[in-house]
């Protein structure tokens, strides 16, 4: 079957579904497979619940009444289906890539536009082979713009996911030393992010770069690109207070918003720099970026009991890590207690980088700083104010019998740690 006729079924359908358990009537399932599990082998019972057709690349799950649809590959089925969809769209793509800030940064984005536009976004943080192309099946005719998060671990991967998007616009949140393991070093990490650039490039496609990154402006020259930040004229957006929740200033409007730390400076001059290019107005930003509220232990601020809370749980690593301890010493406060968990995918880097936080902790004056996980536990420390717990159950302990009162609280970790489950014990 040709993808053009597989198109004409998605029209027709309620949408994609890959999960039996989420099923929806009319829709289209896709029999994926992984290491663990074999989707034609739910073919049947996709059917039953109501599914309109089953794409499968397993001939034993056949059906010749013409409610299977065999391919040779499901997962490449459906990611030529959703290049063919985009194509047909013809919609404007924003494409983001990072180390850090990706989902908060494509959220604020989302947010921005939708004051104007009818618009799609990556949901959550499905932004890999699968996600990027369930973010562009879930758009539609009455979608005006699409914007489309992209994550990495490997080379390559932003230039496949890229020739599945096909985007008109893209924006690297910057440059950290995230997952290590897979690129292997920070080299790797800028040659593998900035696949989005050279995809752009040869399209002579639109970057918008922060130019108070100069690596991003290095990489970016001799492209159609717009700058923004603090000393920029036009996209001119001023940092005004960063001590608590972040307030920018742009053309004269006062922009209070409900984020911390001044790395999400950069995620909201983003959003304002591609709000302004696709004319939302300054009140229009303005009212986004101020009911814009993060979730999912993203840089949230929250209170409980007498304890104060800046829950950064959901990801971590080296950079993000030493941003948010360099801010948390800015923030205004006497007693700050500081829960780190360790950092995953660092590969032959782990033990390194997990030592140079303790080092930089060492240098900073928090109260107690907690340190909790295996490669933590391995690090040394000769301050009295670092402790350090091989498990979460031993700092539980630890919480149960001293809870902490009157107290400013960053928890900051990969997001494998779980350590919002410290709110328990608060």
């Amino acid at each position: 079957m040709k993808i053009e006729t597989l198109h004409q079924h998605f029209l027709k359908s309620s949408g994609i579904c890959t999960d039996t358990r989420s099923i929806t009537k009319g829709c289209l399932f896709f029999a994926l497979k992984g290491d663990n599990f074999n989707g034609n082998k739910f073919a049947q019972e996709a059917l039953d619940k109501g599914a309109y057709k089953v794409i499968i690349d397993d001939v034993d799950f056949h059906k010749k009444s013409g409610e299977t649809l065999l391919f040779s590959e499901v997962l490449t089925t459906l990611q030529n289906l959703a290049s063919y969809h985009r194509e047909y769209l013809k919609l404007p793509i924003i494409a983001l890539t990072g180390s850090n800030g990706k989902t908060t940064t494509k959220e604020l984005i989302n947010t921005v536009l939708s004051q104007l536009f009818n618009t799609v976004a990556t949901k959550g943080n499905l932004n890999n082979h699968i996600g990027v192309p369930l973010t562009l099946l879930s758009m539609n005719s009455e979608t005006e713009i699409g914007i489309v998060e992209m994550g990495a671990n490997h080379l390559k991967e932003i230039e496949f996911l890229c020739g599945i998007a096909k985007p008109d616009f893209g924006y690297i949140t910057n440059f950290g030393k995230a997952h290590l393991e897979g690129f292997g070093s920070i080299e790797g990490v800028i040659k593998g992010k900035t696949e989005i650039y050279k995809c752009l490039k040869n399209y002579d496609k639109i970057v918008f770069v922060n130019s108070e990154d100069p690596k991003q402006m290095e990489h970016s020259k001799k492209m159609n690109r717009i700058t923004f930040g603090n000393k920029q004229q036009d996209c001119f957006i001023q940092l005004k207070d960063a001590s608590q929740q972040l307030i920018v200033k742009i053309k004269g409007l006062e922009i209070q918003s409900n984020l911390i730390g001044l790395y999400n400076y950069q995620n909201i001059a983003a959003a304002i720099c591609i709000g302004d290019y696709f004319k939302v107005s300054k009140e229009g930003i303005k009212k986004a970026i101020e009911s814009y509220i993060p979730t999912n232990n993203r840089s949230q601020l929250m209170e409980k009991g007498s304890n104060k809370i800046i829950l950064d749980a959901y990801n971590a690593n080296p950079s993000s890590m030493k941003v948010a301890l360099e801010n948390f010493k800015q923030t205004k406060g006497e007693s700050k207690l500081v829960f780190l968990g360790d950092m995953f995918e660092l590969g032959q880097e782990a033990a390194k980088e997990h030592q140079n936080i303790v080092d930089l902790l060492e240098e900073n004056t928090f109260e107690k700083a907690f340190l909790i996980g295996d490669i933590f536990f391995k690090t040394n420390s000769s301050s009295p104010n670092i402790y350090k717990f091989k498990s979460f159950d031993e700092l539980k302990k630890e919480l149960e019998s001293n809870p902490p009162e009157n107290s400013y609280l960053l928890i900051k970790a990969s997001r494998g740690m779980a350590l919002e489950r410290i709110l328990d014990l608060i």
